[in-house]
């Protein structure tokens, strides 16, 4: 099987050797990479990296700051020079119906341009999007039933939110394309995949069976970025063989 990272997992490396995190997640066997932030890196510099290596980009994750006024064009262009398809959207508090709305507003201003680009945009979840906000609004139903947006599902967020993660993949299938395969040990509590107390391995076999991409995200830095993600990377490989892959 192929897996991608979230390079956020990373992160004390990225920020001062971007080209040698490239470098080292690739050598464990990860095939692309989702971007959280480009250092002041150009598309130029992270596209000659990603050919170097034999990577790909899966996704970006681009809060809506980079996408209004003129900053959407460049982000377009960003995009589209990297040769990434996939522009997610990694948070918004959704605290009030007043920020849902203004949120969906948004998104149906720029969709159409990005997808006229060959961009598609994701939402990426937390566990406070499955839970009532102040107006008593579930945040994820909203962008369920008013938007088109996919959904790119952080599984173990789903699970910590008390939500079934394969029920909830195999319901919503047609809204998505990739899924953060995460573990953790309740709440905030990060773990390595297999470390933690969601259920990864099915999580897994769901996305196979849906033919998803898996994008592996590790937030602990225990000790180091890169030793987590090695620990994630042994534990897929692992279950690879338990399925003769």
């Amino acid at each position: 099987m192929e897996y991608g990272l979230q390079l956020f997992s990373v992160r004390d490396v990225t920020e001062r050797d971007m080209e040698g995190a490239l470098r080292q997640v690739a050598e464990m066997g990860y095939r692309s990479v989702e971007f959280a932030g480009f250092f002041g890196h150009s598309a130029q510099e992270i596209k000659g990296w990603l050919d170097k290596y034999g990577l790909t980009a899966s996704g970006t994750h681009t809060g809506m700051s980079e996408l209004t006024g003129d900053k959407l064009q460049e982000t377009i262009a960003y995009h589209q020079a990297i040769g990434c398809r996939n522009l997610i959207v990694p948070y918004e508090s959704f605290a009030t119906k007043g920020e849902i709305d203004a949120f969906i507003q948004r998104v149906q201003q720029v969709e159409p341009q990005l997808n006229a680009a060959g961009i598609t945009l994701h939402y990426h979840n937390h566990d406070h999007e499955f839970k009532p906000n102040q107006d008593g609004l579930i945040p994820e139903e909203e962008l369920l039933t008013r938007t088109n947006l996919l959904l790119e599902v952080d599984t173990y967020w789903v699970y910590a939110a008390g939500k079934d993660p394969v029920a909830f993949l195999q319901e919503h299938k047609d809204r998505i394309r990739v899924i953060h395969l995460k573990d953790g040990k309740g709440g905030d509590a990060c773990a390595s995949l297999g470390q933690g107390i969601a259920p990864v391995a099915q999580v897994r076999q769901a996305a196979i069976q849906l033919g998803l991409e898996m994008v592996v995200e590790s937030e602990g830095l225990e000790p180091t970025g890169l030793e987590e993600v090695r620990r994630c990377m042994d534990f897929l490989r692992s279950e690879d063989q338990k399925d003769g892959n």
